[in-house]
């Protein structure tokens, strides 16, 4: 069994959104210009498994195709842990097609589909750029200023822009004043030839301090993935975080 450590925020907007809305609206004829920070495949431990409500989503947007050729799993439930005891609770999916279940796979891979998806429409266009600041006039919002890797500026105007960058973008910031509160952070390692007790099951563990989650990500690959609270980290350079998974977290898991 192998394991690779990652880590992240606790809150992240899931890139597959942008790409979802652009297709929806270049499909309905509109001109949609998507503009992101980064187009390369990014490695993200959240957005991993889409509930069958999602898939359904899918189906009716016509993008169930992007979770095809990247080895996604099918999802039918989850098998609750606690005190010794578990539990196996299944998705109520007897009155829909067999096809529709929950689905898990690397997010890169779904989101990269996405994106793929969205550009192959004439009328989308998606853009490797850094948006500086938003375009305003007598208090709405005209556009964006962004730049490219060099530093040159450029504008784009739009009768609709959609301002979707996460709880820490600056822009965020010009529309609203949130208040951005850190209580935990996810640990996400990947766990290679390992079978879970229940096939094509989400596993949650309730254990102390906070949840322990188990689910395939590929034919090959289990997301073993820990909330850990907390503003601050256990250090992973000098031992603490693999400490801490070690003496907190691995007793707490079933054989």
């Amino acid at each position: 069994m192998g394991a690779s450590p990652s880590v992240g925020r606790p809150l992240h907007v899931n890139k597959a959104h942008n790409a979802a809305l652009a297709y929806t609206l270049g499909k309905d004829g509109r001109r949609v210009h998507v503009i992101e920070r980064d187009l390369s495949e990014p490695d993200r431990i959240v957005g991993e498994l889409l509930q069958p409500g999602g898939y359904l989503k899918l189906l009716e947007l016509g993008l169930e195709d992007c979770v095809d050729e990247i080895d996604a799993q099918r999802v039918f439930g989850y098998a609750l842990y606690k005190d010794g005891k578990n539990t196996k609770l299944s998705y109520p999916l007897e009155n829909f097609d067999s096809d529709v279940s929950g689905r898990s796979f690397h997010n890169s891979h779904f989101i990269q589909q996405m994106r793929e998806k969205a550009s192959s429409l004439p009328n989308v266009k998606l853009e490797q750029r850094t948006v500086t600041f938003l375009l305003e006039e007598n208090g709405t919002i005209k556009g964006v200023n962004y730049k490219n890797k060099s530093g040159q500026e450029f504008t784009t105007k739009a009768p609709l822009a959609i301002v979707w960058d996460g709880c820490f973008s600056n822009l965020r910031r010009s529309l609203c004043d949130p208040k951005v509160e850190v209580p935990s952070h996810f640990v996400g390692l990947i766990l290679e030839d390992c079978n879970l007790p229940y096939e094509n099951h989400g596993h949650v563990i309730l254990g102390d301090p906070s949840p322990i989650l188990f689910y395939p990500i590929s034919s090959t690959e289990i997301r073993c993935l820990v909330d850990v609270p907390g503003q601050k980290l256990p250090s992973v350079g000098n031992g603490e975080m693999a400490n801490y998974l070690k003496t907190v977290i691995a007793p707490q898991v079933p054989k």
